[in-house]
């Protein structure tokens, strides 16, 4: 390691705290070398990694699965498809927001001592290197192993006549008519580029020999991969030849251009701001402001020009003025500059270069035609998703809805998805004259239209909706249920780590846990008035409830621990979830550290702190896995002298989950439960010596690999075989279809 504290290299870093909004020429200076020499040691900028490049790392991460040869062909497709797609969102929210501060002339200093500007730079050096990896991974990986498979993706000039012909065809038939040419020109204002849209800069000549300039956009209702028809030579089994729509396109411009001459023509792509503000303190209507706010949402600024790299500088300078960007904004690639739309190659009838399908199982019940709800009154309920099946929460609230003695269903709602089998139940359920409210997060991120639209449904049914809280996020993940039973009404609960959402249910790990536990499901009651009504109640028996008393809670069984190992006992902490940007909380663990605390930390993605440090973080490792499936569960584990306790939530430890949302930490209190939990999800994922990754001090990441003799395994697949293990042994209650290959 070179240095020591604020002298460490930043290999990678950030935090920008919240949306700041444009304030005219405010501005938030502060001097590093003053806030240096009056802080902490535990404020040190050089103990914090970027959050921006933490991002980016994870990033690479993924793009390492796509390079790694030991993950079925289309399997590593898919991984360089979602790299593509990551860095469209990182660029719509993360970048946007920090140009956002520089266009209000803040500066704002991330914990690693960086300004919004040097931030800028940072992720502009960082993404074009991994660009590059992109598209050598594309052009000298992956593109030559699938046409050894009989999967070609060709340029128009690797074609043959005939081949040229048929497209033709296809281009007059199913093309042409959609596409519409746009001029540039003193008469002509240049056109308006939508956000995540493929265009094609065209240069055309007029008879008399003046240049004229002209935008086509590819159409997004068209497929981006266009199959050639086999024929010929060519009509094999398996065999199948794909060339870029795009391509397609430009072969096909003198068509678009009558009585010109077609020059050039060479792709671009725009991607915009779409981190939207939504003032709900001053709407009369949140629906319709969030929707006016969605169809704003394609008018942002510009925040990043893909081009091919042969463009030339003429071309190149007519869209940095008219997009109003600078250079740094411009990326030059090597076509194509939507590596996403390679996820449709997974729909081909390839299994054998897939992950071998997989079946969720459950074994909820030990006898036959069991009620779920009586399954729950017999003990708590704990299923390990995708490993374990989603239907029993469906189940669930059918039971509910079909039960005459259930008076009641309340549940929450954050990404719900397009399609799901719960919305009609909600409905069936309110139609039978139950008490049905459901709590619609309608500022789930890109989720918002498809939210609007269920919420509406649902009130038109005659279902209570409520839209949360001014100002917070509800992500919390909560449903119950109120039963008349022979000795009073008793309440079952679902709490969970992930989204009431059918489709991630299978591609995210997630915990989900069932109880009628009285004092569970006592605060769940209080945590649904303080949703829908007026309750100020901040103090709860078993739940830690953000933004009221999740961080409390998690700072004192911290606390706990510091004081176990001040005392001269063994203090060990290990914390599993997707992201750890809270400065506050990182200080906390930093303490723990310092005071010789043993601390895991298991996370996915961003990670701010920095272990490894003398003197600060020498007790804490850092893994992260990037595997088949999305590592989602949020899980916090304390040793408590030995008595553990052990925690789920639906909370990251960063400032947003802390401060501005509603989330749910709750503990797992049957001790067989607790255990299958440390052993299965804790212990598996620290020993994962294939798929794990170690954070270094520098910020950079390294595959971990077996040691002294042991033998390697996936965590992943580890759980997915005990699965299929237990299924030969026990007899499952529900199955699913199988699952295909995750995103």
């Amino acid at each position: 390691m070179k240095g020591q504290d604020s002298k460490i290299e930043l290999a990678s870093s950030g935090t920008i705290f919240g949306r700041l909004k444009r304030t005219g020429s405010t501005k938030r200076r502060r001097s590093t070398d003053q806030k240096s020499s009056h802080a902490e040691p535990l404020v040190e900028p050089g103990l914090y990694i970027n959050r921006e490049l933490s991002w980016l790392e994870f990033n690479q991460r993924v793009l390492q699965e796509a390079c790694d040869q030991r993950h079925p062909l289309l399997e590593r497709v898919k991984f360089l498809s979602i790299v593509s797609t990551n860095l469209d969102e990182f660029f719509m929210i993360r970048v946007a927001g920090i140009k956002e501060l520089i266009l209000a002339d803040i500066v704002e200093y991330s914990p690693d001592g960086l300004t919004p500007s040097q931030q800028l730079h940072a992720v502009h050096d960082r993404v074009s290197v991994m660009l590059k990896e992109m598209c050598d991974c594309y052009r000298k990986d992956l593109l030559p192993n699938l046409a050894a498979q009989g999967i070609y993706i060709v340029k128009m000039d690797e074609l043959t006549v005939e081949d040229r012909k048929k497209l033709g065809d296809l281009f007059a038939r199913e093309i042409y008519p959609v596409l519409t040419p746009l001029a540039f020109d003193p008469g002509h204002p240049f056109p308006y580029i939508s956000n995540l849209s493929l265009s094609l800069a065209v240069v055309v000549k007029t008879p008399n020999g003046e240049e004229r300039f002209a935008r086509v956009k590819v159409p997004d209702v068209l497929p981006r991969i266009v199959q050639i028809p086999n024929g010929g030579s060519h009509d094999l089994e398996k065999v199948w030849r794909f060339v870029w729509l795009e391509d397609v396109i430009a072969n096909n411009l003198n068509l678009l251009f009558p009585g010109m001459t077609v020059e050039e023509s060479y792709a671009f792509r725009v991607t915009r701001n779409a981190d939207m503000e939504i003032q709900e303190d001053e709407a009369d209507d949140l629906i319709q402001s969030i929707e006016e706010s969605i169809r704003q949402r394609r008018f942002g600024s510009v925040v990043r020009v893909s081009i091919e790299n042969k463009m030339p500088a003429r071309i190149k300078d007519i869209l940095i003025e008219n997009l109003e960007v600078t250079p740094d904004d411009v990326y030059e690639l090597d076509p194509p500059l939507d590596p996403s739309q390679l996820m449709t190659l997974l729909k081909l009838p390839r299994p054998e270069l897939k992950d071998p399908t997989y079946v969720p199982v459950s074994f909820m019940a030990e006898e036959d035609g069991e009620d779920i709800l009586s399954s729950i009154r017999r003990g708590d309920i704990l299923l390990h998703h995708p490993y374990d099946s989603f239907n029993p929460i469906v189940q669930f609230i059918r039971s509910a809805a079909n039960d005459p003695n259930v008076l009641a269903i309340k549940q929450t709602l954050y990404r719900i998805g397009k399609e799901s089998p719960l919305i009609p139940l909600f409905v069936e359920a309110a139609e039978k004259g139950k008490q049905v409210a459901v709590l619609v997060e309608l500022k789930a991120r890109f989720d918002e239209e498809n939210n609007i639209g269920w919420a509406k449904q649902l009130e038109r049914a005659g279902v209570h909706v409520v839209y949360g809280l001014v100002g917070l996020k509800t992500h919390a993940k909560m449903a119950l249920v109120v039963r008349r039973e022979n000795d009073g009404l008793r309440r079952y609960v679902h709490l969970g780590t992930g989204n009431y959402n059918t489709i991630t249910a299978r591609i995210y790990t997630d915990l989900s846990y069932f109880t009628c536990r009285e004092d569970i499901t006592e605060d769940i009651t209080e945590v649904f008035n303080y949703l829908t009504g007026y309750s100020r109640r901040d103090s709860y028996k078993k739940l830690a409830v953000a933004p009221v008393t999740l961080r409390q809670k998690v700072e004192s069984l911290i606390d706990r621990e510091i004081r176990n190992a001040q005392n001269g006992k063994p203090g060990h902490m290990i914390l599993k979830m997707n992201a750890l940007t809270d400065v506050k909380m990182i200080a906390k663990i930093y303490e723990a550290s310092k005071a010789g605390v043993k601390i895991d930390l298991i996370v996915r993605g961003i990670c701010s702190l920095r272990p490894g440090v003398k003197g600060i973080s020498e007790t804490i490792r850092v893994v992260s896995i990037v595997g088949r499936y999305l590592e989602h569960s949020r899980v916090f584990y304390f040793y408590n002298a030995g008595q553990p306790e052990l925690y789920l939530s639906s909370a990251d430890l960063m400032g947003r989950n802390l401060e501005r949302r509603v989330e749910l930490m709750f503990p797992v209190e049957d001790e067989s439960l607790a255990i299958k939990i440390r052993e299965e999800v804790l212990d598996t994922a620290l020993a994962d010596s294939l798929r794990a990754r170690e954070l270094k001090s520098d910020g950079s990441y390294a595959l971990i690999s077996a040691q002294n003799g042991k033998v390697s395994y996936d965590l992943q697949e580890k759980t997915m075989l005990s699965r299929t293990e237990a299924a030969h042994t026990q007899k499952p209650v529900m199955r699913e279809a199988p699952l295909e290959s995750s995103t």
